[in-house]
């Protein structure tokens, strides 16, 4: 026997559809228009702010728009500065998830460097540039997840603040980059700057054809989807959500509480060790003072940024990388400080966060 539905019926159910996808438009327009906003504040307060310095903003905009997003080699460059800062990011993006806060990108990053130089110095020579980099990649992995664990360890064991402990984790892994490469690392026939020995050519990673910039972005953008997978499919991915959101009534149904911080940690740390790795043997090929100056921490407002959602973290880092290498048309062009840039970066995190989250009236007819 069929049913016919009631005019009513037809009509509410109808109406349902357009109704919830007008609902969304209109949630997507308010989010859209308070990133707008967001941003035209960040460039307005930034614009004041070198106007003092005696500089016209509109000038200012148009060199690094030519010198930077109009250019060639700028971009290439960004994007070498990418594929390490997106692995960073992602190393706050994990921990995250379960409600931790890594500062130790910068630190992480270093000691995958390290760690793909030592097993580079311990090979000397005796094997073929593709097992030796991925015998520095699995060095790097390992190096960045240890490092990152101690600091979890001190939080699950003696409640130490892990953002305390990364942070200060950064500064011992800078010493023992130092350590190295003044004393027992120091390339005997460099020109007596501190730095390691280079690193043998068939060791170097791959360069995209007629360009500087090497496999490392498309390693970091699989990184990414990695990331995304594991934390929206699998049940890791949920506990680790459970356990950030609260804790104890994870504790009280029965999750390893401990495990997953630890395990976040780990992760996070293995990607930025990965990173290190990837810096390394792509672009500066031996290890140097201040050779991921600031990446570390860009990475982390990378990941603030777009709230430490694993795929935005591609764009965001994609977009401050740029912003860095357009220092370089601040410091020749306008004759600002290149540091400059760092203002700039500054202004749109808290603008982007502090503009996007304040609480705004509800749509009427809204609960």
């Amino acid at each position: 026997m069929t049913t016919v539905a009631a005019p009513g019926e037809l009509t509410a159910a109808t109406e349902d559809g357009p109704s919830q996808l007008s609902q969304k438009a209109e949630q997507l327009a308010r989010v859209s228009g308070r990133w707008v906003g967001a941003i035209v504040i960040a460039l307005a307060v930034f614009s004041v702010l070198i106007m003092t310095k005696g500089a016209n903003p509109i000038t200012v905009f148009s060199d690094a728009w030519t010198n930077t997003v109009q250019s060639p080699f700028a971009m290439q460059q960004a994007l070498v500065k990418a594929g390490p800062m997106i692995l960073a990011a992602l190393a706050m993006v994990v921990p995250a998830r379960a409600g931790l806060v890594n500062v130790g990108g910068e630190g992480q990053l270093l000691i995958g460097a390290v760690a793909a130089a030592g097993v580079a110095q311990v090979a000397d020579g005796r094997l073929v540039g593709p097992v030796l980099i991925v015998l520095m990649a699995l060095g790097g992995l390992v190096a960045g997840a240890l490092w990152s664990g101690l600091a979890a360890l001190l939080r699950v064991s003696a409640k130490v603040n892990e953002a305390v402990g990364t942070l200060l984790l950064n500064f011992i892994a800078l010493d023992l980059l130092l350590f190295l490469i003044y004393q027992p690392w120091k390339d005997p026939n460099g020109t007596g700057q501190p730095a390691s020995p280079p690193l043998q050519l068939d060791a170097r990673l791959p360069m995209f054809l007629g360009s500087s910039v090497n496999i490392g972005i498309v390693i970091a953008v699989l990184a990414a989807i990695l990331t995304w997978a594991l934390l929206r499919f699998t049940r890791w991915g949920f506990k680790l959500a459970v356990a950030g959101g609260n804790p104890e009534a994870a504790r009280r149904a029965g999750m390893p509480v401990s495990s997953l911080l630890m395990s976040s940690m780990l992760l996070g740390g293995a990607f930025a060790g990965l990173g290190g790795m990837l810096y390394y043997a792509g672009t500066e090929f031996q290890l140097r003072p201040g050779m991921l100056a600031t990446i570390g921490y860009t990475a982390f407002l990378a990941s603030w940024l777009v709230r430490h959602r694993p795929l935005a973290v591609v764009v965001s880092a994609v977009v401050l990388s740029i912003l860095i290498v357009s220092g370089d048309s601040l410091q020749i062009d306008s004759h600002l400080p290149a540091a400059t840039i760092n203002i700039l970066t500054g202004l749109l995190l808290i603008a982007v966060l502090g503009w996007t989250q304040m609480p705004w009236r509800k749509p009427k007819g809204s609960a």
